[in-house]
């Protein structure tokens, strides 16, 4: 590409959920039977910087085996994808994983990753944009389960195709799964893609300590919710009143993360009060595995077809790639 290298990171776009949007999910979740908190809100600076922490633990064998996939298949990967191609990154977080795709990829349009927490998507685009000086990066700050518009690269777009790693898709309950995909075939459009990484049903030994690591990075990460929630929304959670546990729930194939409140007490909102029971569970978050089968279906009945399967040897964790129909 001859495109100028000294301006390949474009100004951030930001679209991202207003503070009275997260005040109206909290008082919901918190007003249910049982509580919830939506996952989405662990993720401010803090929380992101904790996950990376939790990405590197022994116990954690999602993100390696993903990046091992990686670097073994990119380049087919690259090539599935074609030239030409608007990369949206949904959770780019470190984006770590995009840097071993975008190596091979010189023809690409542009990248777009979009995250919810400005300042660690911009850490990670900044790094980008020095390693990949060809590229033409576009940040957006946004909710990427709700529609979005694709900020407009310099060169020609043929072909749109959404990159969702780390299993993200597993966090989301099943309806809100098929309305994801739904919403990406609709967004990367006829002939578009998605690159989507996917962690499979394995035994209850290996995949729960994934969640509940000895050095407790996971419980900091956790708890981290209500350190946010007191500090953006004014509440008066205390840290030392609840506890982190996650539990492999086999027949629905996923692990659900709780925030435990240790014993009976309030907490408020401005004039809003939440009552808490002695071992009340508040649910912040589900790990959905899936099977290769499976996700097939899924993803078939909401807008895409299954092209190719990339998995690392003892098929802990596979990378997908479907065409938009």
């Amino acid at each position: 590409m001859d495109r100028p290298t000294d301006d390949n990171l474009q100004e951030l776009t930001d679209v991202s959920p207003e503070i009275a949007v997260m005040r109206r999910e909290v008082v919901s979740g918190l007003s249910s039977t049982p509580k919830y908190v939506p996952s989405l809100y662990f993720y401010d600076d803090r929380g992101s910087a904790l996950f990376e922490q939790i990405t590197e633990l022994p116990e954690y064998y999602l993100t390696r085996t993903e990046v091992a996939i990686m670097d073994a298949h990119a380049q087919a990967m690259a090539a599935a994808m074609g030239p030409g191609v608007r990369l949206v990154e949904l959770g780019s977080g470190a984006a770590i994983k995009v840097g071993k795709l975008l190596e091979h990829m010189p023809d690409i349009a542009a990248y777009v990753p979009v995250e919810i927490s400005a300042d660690h998507m911009m850490e990670a685009s900044g790094r980008l944009a020095a390693q990949f000086p060809a590229i033409q990066i576009l940040p957006v700050c946004a909710d990427f389960s709700m529609p979005f518009e694709l900020p407009e690269p310099s060169a020609p777009v043929r072909r749109n195709v959404a990159y969702f790693p780390g299993s993200t898709i597993g966090n989301f309950p099943a309806h809100m799964a098929e309305d994801l995909l739904a919403l990406m075939s609709r967004q990367m459009g006829p002939g578009g893609g998605m690159l989507i990484g996917l962690d499979l049903v394995k035994p209850v030994e290996i995949v729960e300590p994934a969640y509940n690591d000895a050095q407790g990075i996971t419980a900091e990460f956790t708890l981290n919710l209500l350190v946010r929630l007191n500090r953006e929304l004014g509440m008066d959670f205390e840290l030392d009143a609840y506890r982190h546990r996650s539990d492999w729930v086999p027949e629905r194939s996923r692990i659900e993360t709780f925030i435990i409140s240790q014993r009976a007490q309030t907490v408020h909102m401005g004039a809003r009060s939440f009552e808490f029971a002695a071992g009340e569970e508040m649910l912040v978050e589900y790990s959905h595995k899936y099977t290769i089968d499976g996700f097939t279906r899924l993803a078939s009945a909401n807008g895409f077809q299954v092209e190719h399967v990339w998995t690392d040897p003892e098929a802990l964790f596979a990378v997908v790639f479907m065409r938009a129909v």
